[in-house]
């Protein structure tokens, strides 16, 4: 306590251990991992906006999809000459799987809410239209049918079966057409919005946890072995210093420019993408009514993996409406409410080859983006109606989406290759850590998480006391859930009784 007030003194900071930008489902998560492991760890939250989860964790600014692998047909890629790969859609089942340990956990802690109110059992489904594609479904079906993750999944090219899962998108369907589906009871909607403001609610309430609002992040300088940072108040335009050991820095897509204000090592090559997206929204409850599952088929050719085409129930504040989508659209902005100059302030020297890269190799992306923005609300239900072929105007709206930036990192090959995920980047002493990227990352925040813990505080994470809090939060981690049928079967079983989404 005498050497932070002595740096408070001198330098007129504050000292905390931690120091976590962005209050959105990354830092609230990281946070509240961290408190559990240690309950003396002093941290700060520092946000930009009024309140947490304004940006990408809104629950209207994503498709509140609990990714685990049950529906996405991007996660299961068709290897023309061989089966299809099904080792990603695995491999992001059991982090879901490690996510919803760590809720189950929370559920059971005094101050923190019920998860009912941000988890919803909503049926998975994947739907396809033609020969080639039934084809592919088929066999992508096969292929998971055989790890226990998907033992459950049921595939139909039976209509009347499809009219069961799906009453909404049959009526009005050419009856020749061929069609086929998967459907995986166990799927979710999760409202990561809810989620985040529950956890920020608990972590509130904790000694040594401050929550500062309406914050920006002005400078990152290395500071002995941790860092000084530089803050902004918006609203009344005062400065203030903080000395932290650790920063997080979660912000979304500005986690870039901050991570390039870190001046990293680690961190300089990287350049963004920016993607903006829009939905078509029903709120009418005798069309809601009647779709009751999250509803994926396959992108088009040319468009990027976050814009494949789904027909979402959406449980938002006990109430239910329809989310169709996404459209792609073209913004220099890295926020919602971000800046226009937010794209061209990232270009760098060490980037500037990576990013020149993406461009040349990504023409196709570059036309379908074109295309999508240049879109009239007619053009988008003709596409929702090959989903929903009754779809009348009248029950639709246009929804801004939230803001996503594209990974644009280094290939020895290509120059700069586009990463479509996320990525944790950390120097290389643990003293700053950033996530950039998009999908699915909410629904993998805490594997995410578990990581950069990992990397950036190995010795706690070996140590007994650490080891012993992780056990007990989760029961089994991706390994072993990926390999253990019987350890899957049992542990998912426990953890969906927790959260309400099993008797």
């Amino acid at each position: 306590m005498f050497l932070e007030n002595a740096l408070m003194t001198q330098h007129d900071s504050e000292a905390v251990d931690m120091v976590l930008v962005g209050a959105g489902i990354m830092s609230a998560t990281l946070a509240v991992l961290l408190k559990e492991l240690d309950p003396d760890i002093k941290l700060e939250i520092v946000e930009l906006q009024e309140s947490g989860a304004v940006e990408s964790s809104n629950p209207w600014n994503n498709a509140g999809t609990g990714h685990a692998g049950l529906c996405e047909l991007n996660y299961t890629p068709d290897n023309k000459n061989g089966p299809i790969d099904i080792k990603k859609a695995v491999t992001i089942n059991t982090q879901f799987e490690v996510s919803k340990q760590f809720w189950a956990y929370l559920a059971g802690r005094e101050g923190f809410g019920n998860p009912r109110e941000f988890l919803n059992a909503v049926p998975h489904l994947s739907f396809v239209r033609g020969s080639k594609n039934i084809d592919f479904l088929k066999r992508r079906f096969d292929a998971l049918k055989t790890h226990h993750a998907f033992e459950d999944m049921v595939y139909t090219e039976d209509r009347a079966t499809m009219a069961e899962w799906m009453p909404l998108m049959m009526p009005g369907r050419d009856a020749d057409e061929p069609i086929a589906a998967t459907r995986a009871m166990n799927g979710t909607d999760v409202n990561f919005g809810e989620l985040t403001r529950q956890m920020l609610v608990y972590l509130a309430a904790k000694p040594g946890v401050k929550m500062s609002y309406f914050q920006k992040v002005t400078g990152l300088q290395r500071n002995g072995k941790g860092w000084r940072v530089e803050i902004k108040n918006t609203r009344d335009g005062s400065s203030r210093t903080l000395d932290a050991g650790f920063v997080f820095l979660g912000a979304g897509g500005a986690a870039l420019p901050l991570l390039q204000m870190s001046d990293i090592e680690e961190g300089k090559g990287f350049g963004g993408f920016p993607v903006s997206g829009q939905w078509l929204r029903c709120d009418n409850p005798e069309i809601v009514k009647q779709h009751q599952a999250k509803v994926y088929s396959l992108a088009a050719v040319g468009a990027p993996p976050m814009s494949v085409p789904h027909l979402d129930t959406r449980v938002v504040n006990g109430q239910k409406s329809l989310l169709f989508g996404p459209y792609a659209g073209f913004t220099t902005k890295f926020l919602k409410y971000g800046s226009a100059l937010d794209l061209p302030m990232s270009i760098r020297p060490s980037n500037l080859r990576p990013m020149l890269a993406v461009a040349r190799d990504n023409m196709d992306l570059t036309r379908y983006l074109i295309k999508e923005v240049m879109q009239s609300m007619e053009d988008r239900l003709k596409t929702l109606r090959g989903f929903y072929p009754e779809a009348k105007a009248e029950d639709w709206r246009l929804e801004v989406a939230g803001q996503r930036v594209q990974i644009i990192k280094k290939d020895p090959k290509k120059g700069g290759i586009l990463q479509f995920g996320t990525e944790l980047v950390s120097a290389k002493d643990g003293s700053i850590a950033a996530l950039l990227g998009a999908s699915p990352g909410a629904s993998v925040t805490v594997s995410i998480m578990l990581d950069l813990i990992e990397r950036c505080f190995p010795e706690q994470a070996r140590s007994e006391a650490w080891a012993s809090k992780l056990g007990e939060i989760f029961p089994a981690r991706e390994k072993v859930l990926e390999t253990d049928a019987v350890a899957y079967r049992e542990i998912v079983a426990v953890v969906d009784r927790k959260l309400g989404l099993a008797d």
